[in-house]
């Protein structure tokens, strides 16, 4: 069956993926009308989310936001359908890393770097472009897809590029065996979603809401001595981006605990409020807001 649904939908997939920029955000604005404005996709958990982080703005404010939220939310489904076949001399133009050489110094001092990031602007093609700008071996940390074969399409589309996509339930091995090897290597991590009730462990605020908060690629950074970096994407105009690195922590154990998953969150917060807008909206941010155990 999972065979059946790939060999009907990928040719779909592809055939869209191979259209000019253009002509995909026009299928995107159709897109937009039809689900905003008929079916209202997740329209509450949107309004819901911008109401609780922008308690201080007027409905008209956040009406514009919520709109542009979901121009942009299906503008990056488009892009990531574009990412199957984009060339390399188009993506290098569309999406700019402007200090790569950062992240090359600490490759130079001989170093792997832990790059930690959130569901903003546009984290594919981030992920998909940036082992062309940096010295080390990319890795990227992503959910499995249950259809196998869609599964290994994207991960043949990243290899394109030479990056890679590790199984989040693998990566420590893969970390463990780098470490062990000598293997210098970038590793990719959104780090910005609700982790489970059951494994939290560290609660802090975001975007004035205390709430449960992922520590995990700090534990890591510590464990093998890894420089943690910040990586902050902006949206130039529609389909084009910038990235710029920012070192959080060159000596992760000269760190109180959770004093580097702080910086990450401020950081991230200060990228939202500056265009509020280019953050995925669309999942439940603040689901366990006020279950936390005194």
């Amino acid at each position: 069956m999972n065979f059946l649904i790939f060999i009907l939908v990928y040719p779909l997939i592809w055939l869209l993926s191979i259209l000019p920029m253009r002509v995909l955000y026009f299928i995107s604005d159709i897109i937009f009308v039809i689900l905003y404005y008929i079916l209202g996709y997740r329209k509450k958990v949107v309004r819901n989310n911008l109401k609780i982080a922008f308690p201080e703005r007027s409905s008209e404010e956040l009406l514009i936001i919520e709109k542009k939220t979901f121009h942009h939310f299906i503008d990056i489904f488009m892009e990531m359908m574009k990412s199957f076949t984009i060339s390399e001399k188009e993506i290098a133009k569309r999406f700019v890393f402007k200090n790569p050489q950062l992240i090359n110094e600490i490759y130079k001092n001989g170093k792997s770097v832990i790059l930690m990031a959130g569901h903003y602007a546009n984290w594919e093609w981030a992920t998909l472009y940036i082992s062309k700008v940096v010295d080390h071996t990319a890795y990227g940390a992503y959910q499995k897809i249950q259809n196998k074969y869609f599964d290994d399409k994207i991960k043949e589309s990243r290899k394109r590029f030479n990056s890679n996509l590790v199984q989040s339930s693998r990566f420590i091995r893969i970390m463990h065996q780098h470490k062990t090897s000598n293997q210098l290597s970038l590793y990719g991590l959104l780090s910005d979603q609700s982790p489970m009730l059951s494994k939290t462990n560290y609660w802090n605020y975001f975007m004035g809401v205390k709430v449960p908060i992922r520590n995990g690629p700090e534990m890591l950074a510590k464990r093998y001595d890894i420089p943690v970096v910040f990586m902050d994407t902006k949206r130039v105009k529609r389909g084009y981006y910038e990235s710029s690195f920012k070192v959080l922590a060159e000596k992760p154990k000269d760190f109180k605990d959770y004093q580097i998953t702080e910086m990450f969150t401020q950081e991230l917060e200060k990228q939202i409020r500056t265009k509020p807008e280019f953050y995925f909206w669309t999942h439940k941010r603040f689901k366990h807001m006020g279950k936390e155990k005194i």
